[in-house]
């Protein structure tokens, strides 16, 4: 089945995965106490069947098909696990500094993704 997957549908899955999952963490804040896996892959679900072209794509077989559910969740934990470790850059580091001493506040962010939500929130105050 995975093989019936073109390289472009695999990097689409990946890149839902992504943009979805930094809309969600956007949403929640970046608070951990408010993130849910299950919430996640929800709203997750309800992009690619709006927004992913991808998900056209592919046959009922193929999305019915358990080892196609298995590559997904697999999938989702890899990107995840991609995204929150990924390190803010320098720039974006000495950005949120700034800011911060800006504002008055004090942030604590531990990847790119979320020195990126933190920087777009900040500039918009």
């Amino acid at each position: 089945m995975k093989s019936e997957l073109t390289p472009g549908v695999k990097i689409s899955i990946t890149k839902s995965i992504t943009t979805a999952f930094e809309q969600y963490m956007a949403n929640i804040e970046w608070s951990e106490k408010l993130y849910s896996l299950p919430d996640f892959v929800k709203e997750w679900r309800t992009y690619i069947e709006n927004n992913a072209s991808w998900y056209q794509k592919l046959s009922h077989e193929v999305k019915s098909s358990p080892e196609f559910h298995q590559m997904l969740a697999d999938k989702i934990n890899e990107t995840l696990e991609k995204v929150l470790s990924e390190e803010p850059t320098q720039e974006q580091i000495e950005e949120l500094e700034a800011l911060e001493k800006e504002v008055g506040r004090e942030i604590d962010f531990s990847c790119k993704a979320e020195a990126k939500f933190w920087i777009d929130t900040l500039k918009k105050k």
